[in-house]
């Protein structure tokens, strides 16, 4: 079994600039809890693997996780990110703007994501990302499997949370949510699943062809 010192290790592998740093910054400022570097890498491979274009992210924050996913893209890739909260989202924008991601790659919508996504286009993305209300997590699966092209991949975010979902005896509702998530994942035949104990967990499942 991987040890402590080696996950760190791994976590720590790619450095982040100034402007992550900042975003970062940002999210502490606002009460946000943003992925760490490590689930941000493995977003950035995903998406430069997918050669992505087209990539819905399901809560903004401050913009940490949206800076890893446009670096990941080509120039022409265009990231459509939901949040409820404008403040946080005006932070983001800020961060990208600094960041050199011009503004037509990047649609920032304030909303509830169950309003929000069922008027976005059906198999339209390449990458969806899941990082919001944790006990909403399901609703946003089935929105995702409608999003997601054959061969694209959901990614959720916080599959771990915090060591409670592998302990039984925690039954809050947040981790509670997450379990069924997971079994609902790995029971979905359209879908090939992998959990990652990257940051705190990150589940991934392409979408079968």
């Amino acid at each position: 079994m991987t040890n402590a010192a080696s996950l760190q290790f791994a976590e720590d592998l790619l450095d982040e600039d100034e402007h992550l740093a900042e975003a970062r910054q940002r999210a502490e400022d606002v009460g946000v809890s943003p992925v760490g570097t490590g689930t941000g890498a493995t977003l950035q491979f995903l998406i430069s693997l997918l050669e992505a274009k087209a990539v819905v992210e399901i809560g903004t924050g401050t913009g940490v996780s949206g800076l890893w996913l446009l670096r990941g893209m080509g120039r022409d890739g265009i990231l459509t990110s939901v949040d409820l909260e404008a403040e946080n989202q005006r932070h983001a924008r800020e961060v990208f703007t600094a960041a050199g991601i011009l503004p037509q790659r990047f649609r920032l919508i304030t909303g509830s994501a169950l309003e929000v996504l069922p008027r976005l286009t059906d198999n339209a993305y390449d990458l969806v990302l899941i990082d919001a209300d944790k006990v909403e997590y399901a609703e946003y699966l089935e929105q995702a499997l409608r999003l997601v092209r054959p061969g694209g991949v959901i990614v959720v975010d916080n599959t771990l949370w915090h060591d409670r979902v592998a302990d039984p005896t925690q039954r809050d509702p947040q981790t509670v949510a997450i379990r069924e998530l997971i079994d609902q994942v790995v029971a979905d035949e359209r879908l090939v699943p992998v959990l990652l104990p990257v940051g705190d967990g990150l589940l991934a499942a392409t979408r079968r062809r």
